[in-house]
């Protein structure tokens, strides 16, 4: 299972769940939007064309979910095996 954060340097809802999910124990990438155009398309393409961070990325087994401001609790229910 792997967990992708995009966001950017100065996004506050960025920083507190990137800290959350730290203090939980749980590993990410993390991609800033700002440096990685790809990484904006992205964001934009499942975001109806804003760049809204933090946009999570939980790839599984059984495919790819994909949250945008979602809460540490939530991120954390995701990643726990069915």
């Amino acid at each position: 299972m792997a967990l992708t954060v995009y966001s950017t340097t100065w996004c506050g809802p960025c920083k507190r769940l990137k800290s959350q999910l730290t203090r939980e124990g749980i590993s990410f990438l993390e991609i800033d939007i700002e440096r990685d155009p790809d990484a904006a398309e992205f964001v934009m393409s499942v975001n109806d064309g804003n760049q809204t961070v933090p946009t999570v990325v939980i790839e599984t087994a059984g495919g790819r979910v994909v949250r945008t401001n979602p809460s540490a609790l939530e991120v954390k229910a995701l990643l726990e095996p069915a």
